[in-house]
């Protein structure tokens, strides 16, 4: 798993880098271990060619809808929003489950929690491990480039799980 996206490259008015910072201090505790085993786990689940990213108040710091501070009624109170991008992701959610059949999900969450079945254990996974609600979505690149390239909602890329080795292809030399 690498990270696409330099440190300096500036997206929804923040650095990679300050989005990064930001996550690792207001969602773990300032712990980059924490963060990076928190990584790992999604790596292990998500299918090859998966980006995964996380979006609001962890990323800025605040709320989008009233700018209210992340966690602003106590600790662990609020929630962790990770998109899974790809055509691999969307498979895991039911029919009923999406904003956009095929295309964008609704997360994953406390009001919708059987519309991803396979995804449920991951969530209470990753919610034990953070001690807050963590909500998964999946959505198809398009959604992601429209959102933070024409919107500029600021998003942090976790990391990229590289595709993988096609069996039918000779690898290259």
């Amino acid at each position: 798993m690498a990270e696409p996206v330099g440190d300096d490259e500036v997206q929804g008015g923040l650095s990679e880098k300050d989005k990064r910072d930001n996550v690792i201090r207001l969602a773990f505790d300032g712990s980059e271990e924490k963060y990076r085993e928190f990584c790992g786990v999604i790596g292990e689940f998500v299918p090859p060619g998966t980006t995964v990213i996380l979006r609001g108040s962890a990323v800025t710091g605040f709320r989008w809808r009233d700018e209210a501070p992340f966690d602003a009624e106590g600790p662990g109170t609020s929630d962790l929003d990770v998109t899974m991008v790809g055509d691999g992701p969307v498979n895991y959610f039911i029919a009923s489950g999406f904003f956009i059949p095929g295309v964008h999900s609704r997360p994953l969450s406390e009001e919708d929690p059987d519309i991803a079945p396979d995804l449920v254990p991951l969530r209470k996974r990753l919610m034990e491990m953070v001690k807050r609600p963590v909500n998964l979505q999946a959505s198809r690149d398009v959604v992601i480039r429209f959102r933070g390239d024409l919107l500029d909602q600021p998003y942090l890329t976790l990391f990229t799980k590289p595709e993988g080795l096609c069996l039918s292809t000779p690898p290259s030399e």
